[in-house]
């Protein structure tokens, strides 16, 4: 007998919903901004509110921040929201 998967099959092969990139603008507030490439407008609206209400006032050099990202990324997840960050940095694969 094998041991269940912690995820479905069919969620892993879905495509992505739509396709987010967010974007630091810099040291002085606010600090990110959103963009959407595809997908339906309502759910990227409230995505985007979702992470401006986590990220808006924090620079990206705040310990916060990279809690509130990882917070971010599973919350993409669990949209199927395909996720860009621009960081201003280059940033290593993990």
């Amino acid at each position: 007998m094998s041991s269940p998967s912690s995820m479905p099959e069919s969620a892993v092969a879905e495509p992505p919903r739509g396709h987010a990139r967010i974007v630091y603008l810099g040291s002085v507030s606010p600090h990110w901004e959103v963009y959407s490439d595809y997908g339906d407008p309502n759910l990227l609206n409230e995505f985007r509110a979702r992470v401006l209400a986590r990220l808006v006032l924090l620079p990206r050099n705040d310990p916060q921040f990279r809690r509130n990202q990882e917070r971010v990324n599973r919350d993409a997840e669990r949209e199927r929201i395909s996720l860009e960050w621009e960081l201003g940095y280059p940033v290593a694969a993990q």
